[in-house]
């Protein structure tokens, strides 16, 4: 989660602005947000990465062997790959001959003069070095912290959802390519500090005054939740009985924080329950399910979640919602721990459809409410985060320019969600729905039509234009009405064409508005009153 507006919104109130920019593409933007001639032609099978960390000087240096595979018949081809300046590639040679090598800003064009035939396997090893941009105000702008424990300890991360992996690392940074068969990781630290990185920890090993942590990933992985954390770590470890058997708990915690550490966590296991019945098992068992304290407030890095909550309930101790639910349970453990499934099982092939991660793991809130606390605790949470949502711009960014779209992906996606629940009313369908994603899309990348397709065949209902609606506008459903006793006259405005909202009063009347004028005998003569589920307008006329 890059929280994009959160603290914003939470200080700014609602805005209704009702003119919005389009981004101005340029070529950067294209080489780092579209499947370009570079990249389209050989797809990422693993990482294997070395880091080492340099407190003091404020840089790092190692190495990454890519091994890709050949997925079209291409001659001469020139294979990109993306390491953000001001880090260098000291050192590039590959499993091919190399006729030329080109840096160009934070791209590096590698050129070879043969022939390369489809499911050919070949290999880049890229050694790099130097100073990477630091983050002013990690996890929202992106890049590496060096910074100190209250202990005086050095404490060493990175965050790179928006800014890209290569920030630090030479990859191919797009989201649509992740390396199939995972990532090896190991992380070079002075020998009294503790070098931490995603999935399980094969191997430890002094190496003098310093130690080497080795770390493996067996799924695929987003390249942005790629991530070391580096510090005076101590670890404990659990495991709960799921639905896929033993899954290992692993917690990386400051010395100090172990105890607070371990009565907060205790919030994982009911955690892990709900989530596996609303979304089927946690889809990194192989990997385990990791929390590692952070210097910054939160990431959902895979199978290694960044927590900065400062062991409270709450976002750092509100309530994003102004009910009082938010303060029963600590938000970046649950939020956080959401993205396993919608983000870093389902990942969204371009950063416009962040909405993917972003809508689904907030409405994972929700869920977990409304599973733990009961239903009523979960729609008044829902509704209560509707005072966040802004309505600035579309929730879907420009696509192939690595372009973001509102921050309303998070309380306005999760009031469509819980809209869209609304129309199928069926909570087990609903659930149903939900498992299938994750099961039919595990460990895949996706696009916003996928899932909006899959939604509307699974429940047998049309839902495009409710997507449509509450994804590339910022126009909210308005219900206008006039009322004569139990007689209704009704239609809707403000909305896209044909859009097909069915919708119930709260008295479980359903009515079926369209953009013309209808009428309707009401159950009794009370005042209107929508159910409050649905995230809609109404105007008495």
């Amino acid at each position: 989660m890059k929280k994009i507006l959160l603290f914003a919104i939470l200080i700014s109130g609602t805005s209704q602005a009702q003119m919005f920019e389009t981004p101005n593409p340029t070529r950067i933007d294209t080489l780092k947000g579209s499947n370009t001639e570079f990249r389209n032609f050989w797809d990422v099978k693993k990482y294997d990465i070395v880091l080492e960390s340099n407190f003091e000087a404020k840089s790092i240096k190692g190495s990454n062997k890519i091994s890709l595979t050949i997925e079209k018949d291409v001659l001469n081809p020139v294979f990109q790959i993306d390491l953000q300046s001001p880090m260098k590639a000291d050192k590039i040679t590959a499993s091919f001959p190399i006729v030329d090598k080109k840096v160009d800003g934070d791209f590096i064009f590698i050129s070879a003069k043969k022939k390369f035939k489809k499911g050919e396997k070949y290999t880049i090893d890229i050694d790099y070095s130097g100073n990477p941009t630091i983050a002013k105000h990690a996890p929202w702008d992106g890049g590496w912290m060096f910074t100190q424990d209250k202990n005086g300890n050095p404490w060493m991360t990175a965050a790179d959802e928006g800014i890209g992996a290569s920030i630090w690392l030479p990859v191919k940074d797009i989201w649509s390519d992740e390396p199939d068969n995972g990532i090896s990781f190991k992380i070079i630290t002075p020998k009294d500090l503790v070098g931490v990185g995603n999935g399980k920890l094969i191997k430890e090993e002094n190496l003098g005054d310093k130690k080497s942590w080795l770390w493996e990933v067996k799924s695929p992985i987003n390249d942005y939740s790629i991530i070391p954390s580096i510090g005076k770590y101590v670890n404990f470890k659990d495991t709960f009985d799921g639905e896929k058997g033993k899954l290992d708990l692993d917690y990386w915690v400051l010395d100090y924080n172990l105890d607070k550490a371990k009565k907060q966590f205790e919030q994982v296991k009911p955690m892990m329950k709900a989530f596996e019945h609303w979304f089927g098992p946690y889809p990194f068992y192989e990997d385990s399910y990791k929390l590692v304290e952070s210097p910054h407030l939160g990431m959902e890095h895979q199978s290694n979640v960044a927590y900065g909550n400062k062991y409270q309930n709450g976002y750092l101790g509100r309530d994003l919602s102004g009910t009082g639910i938010g303060l029963k349970w600590d938000y970046i453990i649950i939020h956080e721990t959401g993205h396993e499934w919608f983000a870093n099982n389902i990942t969204a092939k371009d950063q416009a459809d962040m909405w993917i991660h972003e809508s689904f793991t907030t409405y994972s809130e929700t869920l977990f409410v409304d599973y733990v606390f009961g239903k009523a605790d979960g729609n008044k949470y829902l509704q209560g985060l509707r005072g966040n949502i802004q309505n600035d711009k579309p929730i879907i960014g420009t696509y192939g320019i690595r372009n973001e779209g509102s921050g309303d992906m998070y309380p306005k996606g999760a009031n469509m969600i819980h809209t869209i629940r609304q129309v199928i009313n069926n909570d087990e369908k609903f659930r149903q729905i939900l498992r299938g994603l994750n099961k039919d899309f595990y460990h895949q990348t996706v696009t916003a039509s996928q899932i909006q397709n899959y939604f509307s065949e699974k429940s047998g209902i049309d839902l495009k234009s409710i997507f449509d609606q509450y994804l590339t506008t910022i126009k909210i459903p308005t219900l206008e009405y006039k009322q004569n006793g139990n007689q209704l006259t009704y239609k809707w405005t403000n909305v896209v064409p044909n859009l097909k909202l069915p919708i119930r009063l709260a008295d479980g009347q359903e009515l079926k508005p369209t953009e013309e004028w209808q009428t309707a005998t009401l159950k009794s003569s009370d005042e209107l009153k929508v159910d409050p589920n649905y995230y809609i307008f109404t105007k008495k006329l």
